[in-house]
């Protein structure tokens, strides 16, 4: 069968202290030049750019070494904090997987990366139905953007799976482990694994 898998080479890369999920919701307050530099040439060419997690080093300073799987981000729109400061709101496209990186002269990270194909859309097993009414909850208490989502959102092994990780207070390995799982009922799996961690006394 014919995969219509797809590569981008050059993609401007975005280390981040978090994890990015597919169809999630990324604020960013930008200053470096680099990454100035990085918003203007997106936003010129319609383009997206490739958040990874930082596996060593910091958001600021010195060029961060970022974990092989990220996902692209489209800017959707811009801000400006109290300070002055530049802002961009983000949406989480495909993941991709980074086949080569390397740095231009003003410290940005580039990569030639392949795209992973969406992930089909499941429903969620009957046993798995809990997640969702605590993905509802979450929502509530914590996401208020989500609220809109219709149900049949909820009915999706996939979305229910991805805006958990975003929500549950995992730690960012554990985010980016969830990430790069190509199964949607895995996930939830270990989702579900998980809860009992963070089960009130």
């Amino acid at each position: 069968m014919a995969s219509s898998v797809s590569s981008i080479s050059d993609l401007p890369l975005f280390p981040l202290s978090a994890v990015l999920f597919p169809s999630g919701q990324l604020r960013l307050r930008v200053f470096e030049p680099r990454y100035l530099d990085l918003v203007r040439e997106c936003t010129q060419r319609d383009a997206p750019f490739g958040v990874c997690l930082i596996l060593e080093g910091q958001e600021a300073g010195e060029p961060a070494v970022p974990a092989a799987v990220g996902t692209l981000a489209r800017i959707t729109d811009f801000f400006t904090d109290a300070g002055g400061i530049l802002g961009i709101h983000a949406k989480g496209q495909d993941r991709f997987r980074v086949e080569r990186v390397h740095m231009r002269d003003n410290g940005q990270l580039r990569g030639d990366v392949r795209c992973w194909e969406p992930e089909p859309e499941t429903s969620i097993p009957a046993e798995f139905v809990l997640l969702a009414d605590i993905l509802h909850r979450l929502v509530e208490q914590a996401a208020p953007h989500w609220r809109d989502a219709p149900q049949t959102c909820y009915d999706q092994a996939s979305w229910v799976g991805y805006r958990l990780a975003e929500l549950l207070p995992l730690d960012p390995a554990e985010r980016q482990m969830l990430l790069e799982l190509r199964d949607p009922v895995e996930r939830l799996a270990e989702l579900r694994d998980a809860l009992p961690r963070f089960q009130r006394e």
